[in-house]
């Protein structure tokens, strides 16, 4: 993958960052958060930041990650949006899923060979 690794690693540790602030609340079950990566397809990977936290809405799921996100009352829900800008001016997308039993996964695929922005 070729891009401006700074700004991807800004984009994972975002992810991983929501993760375990949606998980500060959770107290009645373990706190589980899961970072894994793999392929999709040939030559096209993928980054997904799984926890066990509280969620997003409903509303959420499947909607432009664009408009301001935030669950912490001291948030602006901007970096979600920041986030996305950047994987979108690399090529590639940033989508979030609801987990069966807890909590949510946000995915990170970056554009395939020279796509994108690079250093």
């Amino acid at each position: 993958m070729l891009g401006d690794r700074i700004q991807l690693q800004q984009v994972i540790l975002n992810l991983v960052m929501n993760g375990m602030e949606a998980l500060s609340s959770v107290a009645d079950r373990s706190r589980e958060l899961l970072i894994r990566s793999g392929t999709h397809e040939p030559q096209s990977i993928f980054v997904a930041v799984r926890d066990s936290g509280i969620g997003l809405d409903s509303q959420t799921f499947g909607a432009d990650l664009r408009r301001l996100l935030t669950t912490k009352p001291e948030g602006m829900g901007m970096g979600l949006s920041i986030s996305r800008s950047i994987v979108e001016a690399h090529g590639g997308r940033l989508w979030a899923t609801p987990n069966d039993d807890h909590g949510a996964t946000l995915s990170v695929q970056p554009a395939r060979g020279s796509e994108g922005v690079h250093e």
